[in-house]
């Protein structure tokens, strides 16, 4: 899977629980993914369109009344759903609302290891100095990340490591995830 597909996925805050439940076995009707989920209504339904636009879910064609679809995953959808549960069964459930968060796996993912703030904002390209800050504070507060100052470097630089929940699920996504996607050939 590569970064830009992973953060795509991850800026919906229900998408990943959708994704593992429907990978645990969960029917794939929409009141049950809804119950399994614990999400709103209405965030729940972004969510799943989401992940249709994706191409990583779609609505079972031989499944149903058109009120009450049915899903399912995809070919695309099948290694992210695998991924997804993964890293949902590693949370303690005090921690699915970090989880949750738009850039808290992508920016575990690149501390895969040891890095500088502006090593983390260059293998996430899209993410805000802001953004960046906001997550590494709120997975510090966590215990998931831990800030070093590298005292020897001139200015004195900050180094963050994925630490604890924060380590496993970093170690867990490192192999998944591709930083630099393919150049296709020009046809």
């Amino acid at each position: 899977m590569y970064i830009r597909l992973f953060v795509n996925i991850t800026s919906r805050a229900w998408a990943f629980p959708i994704l593992s439940s429907l990978h645990a076995g969960v029917a794939g009707r929409q009141a049950t993914l809804l119950s399994a989920t614990g999400a709103s209504r209405t965030a729940f339904v972004q969510s799943l369109d989401h992940l249709i636009e994706l191409g990583l879910l779609e609505r079972n064609p031989g499944y149903g009344h058109p009120l009450r679809p049915e899903f399912r995953l995809t070919r695309l959808g099948i290694p992210a759903a695998a991924v997804a549960n993964r890293i949902q069964n590693l949370c303690a459930d005090e921690d699915q609302g970090l989880l949750r968060r738009s850039w808290t796996l992508p920016v575990l993912t690149s501390l895969h290891t040891p890095s500088h703030f502006n090593e983390i904002k260059r293998s996430l390209q899209t993410i805000t100095d802001r953004a960046l800050s906001q997550s590494l504070k709120s997975m510090e507060a966590r215990n998931w990340v831990c800030r070093s100052v590298d005292e020897a470097a001139r200015p004195p630089r900050s180094i963050y490591r994925a630490v604890n929940t924060g380590g496993v699920i970093s170690k867990v996504m490192a192999p998944e995830i591709s930083f630099k996607q393919p150049k296709l050939p020009f046809i």
